[in-house]
């Protein structure tokens, strides 16, 4: 039998169907639970199930749960008014999609306890374990895949004047000295991502794109949300509810740069840009 190298053993993560293997460029659908999200069409509080159904349907892999708003500038909820709005959605969709990988996006770590414990696979942490710190112990005690994302700041400063001298060798540093802590915890089940938009202006955001691959060092699954940011709009003039040909684009980029999980808001156009790309490798293998 083939020895499974270290690349391979961590780019199969569990998932509610056993191991999901994350060689292959996986889509991660997004379903906000909030009324401030920034982009409008996005937010599912009345339609979760309709919606979670729709992504399946389109080809999500995944389907990420958020009840707290991170755009820059957002109110932060207490855990209980947060799991308050996840607790009935994360539930009837776990019951009526078994066979869907739930994520949860959350930086407490009560709402990480109680989500995995009605249902959700994954945690999804925007802060990486800065804005609750017991959120590393909590990952280790649940023994569930987590992202570990970059950010600068809070949710509420990330975006007041974030400054870097080298914004792409300090987001690997900062992820590397995280990635360490939660290894000296047992936690091996980690997703890389270098949080586009948290803490990073339109320039520096670009920058890490450019140097998406660099991140392939960590030799873990790689994760990026690209969709309808800041980063496409101000480039082109656009809105959110303009951008889905240019998060597209950059969603493509990222695929070419070594991206393995395409956060998104728009399931459809993120999986004919997988299969395309994948393709596209098969034919110049």
């Amino acid at each position: 039998m083939a020895k499974v190298t270290l690349f391979e053993k961590r780019h199969l993560i569990p998932s509610a169907k056993g191991l999901m293997d994350l060689r292959t460029p996986k889509v991660m659908g997004i379903i906000n639970l909030t009324p401030d999200s920034f982009y409008g069409q996005s937010r599912a509080i009345d339609h979760f199930l309709d919606r979670a159904s729709e992504m399946i349907d389109e080809g999500a892999d995944i389907l990420d749960l958020g009840a707290q708003s991170t755009r820059p500038g957002a109110e932060r909820l207490s855990a209980e008014e947060e799991w308050d709005r996840l607790k009935r959605p994360l539930q009837e969709i776990s019951h009526r999609f078994p066979e869907i990988t739930l994520s949860v996006d959350t930086f407490h770590s009560e709402v990480a306890r109680r989500a995995v414990e009605s249902g959700a696979h994954w945690i999804n942490d925007v802060s990486g374990g800065t804005l609750d710190d017991r959120m590393f112990d909590t990952i280790a005690e649940l023994r569930v895949p987590y992202v570990l994302m970059h950010i600068q700041g809070t949710p509420e400063n990330m975006q007041n004047d974030p400054i870097y001298e080298d914004v792409v060798a300090e987001v690997m540093k900062h992820l590397a000295e995280r990635e360490f802590q939660l290894l000296e915890k047992g936690i091996n089940d980690l997703i890389i991502d270098p949080g586009f938009g948290f803490g990073k202006t339109v320039e520096q955001n670009y920058d890490l794109l450019a140097s998406l691959g660099s991140f392939s060092n960590f030799q873990r699954p790689i994760m990026v949300g690209l969709s309808r940011k800041s980063m496409v709009n101000r480039v082109l003039g656009t809105r959110p509810e303009e951008a889905l040909n240019g998060s597209t684009i950059l969603h493509t980029m990222a695929l070419e740069r070594g991206a393995n999980i395409l956060r998104v808001h728009d399931v459809r156009e993120a999986v004919q840009a997988v299969k395309l790309f994948l393709q596209l490798e098969k034919s110049t293998s």
